[in-house]
């Protein structure tokens, strides 16, 4: 007997039997439905903490003050200035492996537009900030030279302060008040969402360092160099913890911190090895929701396994007959694991259509973001296959085993 032949046998008794059939499916159909949903789930999870990852950029180190002790009183990281934009220049021009470093000054104030008005953060920056954090702009321009030198009383809103003072008008070319100091919004930034810890990074504002020091934060800050934070982006394919020891080898010479066991006056913070464990974690999830989710593909297989069982010993005196007449054991074999796979397979069809409408169900409804992945897909597909196979393949040799005279004398 030919491959066809047994093939079109095994359709034929499942056709027969289609209540057990659809029964025995129904374990696949859930467990493969159940890996796509869960895989997708897990998958959106990790997108969306690699989307943030890039918002903040990647191969980043952020270095920001010291601390100031008064009193026995450690006032914590960023009380104290001591980094000034000379020593962003330093970083940039004598560490290799430093791609750009970027100084920043942070202040909040209110923003008014004609009868508008937001309470926002605002960033002195200088062109390297946008390179650092790899932060593009969506319509209008950068800062020129000139706005840097004189500075320009210029500003690049956030998505999120954009819409709050324009609503859906183009807000470029527009004039607006940061803390009553006239400027001119000449763009506007590409979005960029929520950072890890939950805050609108588009709530915000951009311009020049020196109009940041000079006209809007004003005081002390005019008369010196000083800078809130440092954006440092290491090239690529770098050593992080190597550049990190050098840029504070070279900090401590320049703040003059040469005896052994002084204490830095200025604090690094590697955001790639949080984000790398942020992801990691985020991956681990994923691969457990899918390991859950197997556990009833396996539940499925065994109730193929079962059912196959009971296929066997009702149909014992046609298999004795078959063989009566001339078919082998590899036909008996390869008759019952035909049944097994097509069922796992058709069951694994099915389980994809659910599984997808699922996953689709769970973005709309929950709001959760979901990633369908085509490996995803063929994995459970194939998965539900194999078991078709494991699961079967004791049956049929049980029944491929029988003896003629025994299985035609079965009652």
């Amino acid at each position: 007997m030919n491959l066809v032949s047994s093939i079109r046998i095994a359709l034929r008794a499942l056709r027969v039997n289609k209540l057990r059939s659809s029964l025995t499916m129904l374990g696949i159909i859930i467990g493969v439905a159940a890996v796509i949903t869960m895989i997708s789930v897990g998958a959106g999870a990790q997108a969306r903490v690699e989307e943030q990852i890039k918002s903040l950029g990647s191969n980043l180190i952020i270095l920001l003050p010291g601390s100031v002790t008064s009193g026995g009183v450690r006032m914590g990281a960023g009380s104290r200035s001591s980094l000034t934009e000379d020593d962003a220049f330093a970083i940039q021009r004598e560490v290799a492996d430093v791609q750009v470093a970027a100084p920043a000054l942070r202040g909040t104030g209110q923003v008014v537009a004609g009868n508008s008005n937001w309470s926002t953060v605002f960033y002195g920056v200088t062109p390297e900030y946008f390179e650092a954090r790899n932060w593009v702009i969506a319509s209008g321009k950068g800062f020129d030279p000139a706005d840097i030198a004189g500075s320009g009383k210029v500003v690049l809103l956030g998505e999120t302060v954009a819409r709050n003072l324009f609503g859906d008008s183009d807000p470029i070319g527009q004039s607006i008040r940061v803390r009553k100091v006239p400027m001119q919004v000449i763009g506007v930034l590409e979005r960029k969402g929520q950072s890890l810890m939950g805050q609108d990074q588009d709530d915000v504002m951009l311009m020049p360092i020196s109009t940041a020091r000079n006209r809007v934060l004003g005081g002390n800050l005019a008369k010196q160099r000083s800078v809130g934070s440092i954006s440092i982006k290491i090239r690529e394919g770098a050593h992080l913890a190597e550049t990190e020891a050098e840029i504070r080898s070279l900090l401590r010479q320049r703040h003059r911190l040469q005896q052994r066991g002084q204490d830095d006056d200025f604090t690094l913070r590697n955001l790639s090895e949080v984000l790398s464990a942020r992801e990691e974690s985020s991956r681990i999830m994923t691969l457990l929701l899918a390991a859950v989710a197997s556990v009833s593909l396996l539940v499925g297989g065994i109730g193929i396994m079962n059912i196959m069982l009971v296929s066997v010993t009702e149909r014992t005196r046609e298999i004795g007959l078959r063989m009566a007449v001339g078919a082998r054991g590899r036909d008996i074999l390869t008759q019952f694991l035909v049944e097994a796979i097509t069922l796992a397979l058709i069951g694994g069809l099915l389980g994809v259509a659910l599984g997808v409408g699922g996953s689709y169900a769970i973005s709309n409804l929950a709001g959760w973001r979901v990633e369908l992945r085509p490996e995803s897909i063929a994995l459970a597909v194939s998965f539900a296959a194999a078991i078709g196979i494991f699961f079967g393949f004791y049956p049929a040799r049980k029944a491929s085993r029988l003896l003629p005279i025994e299985a035609l004398r079965y009652e």
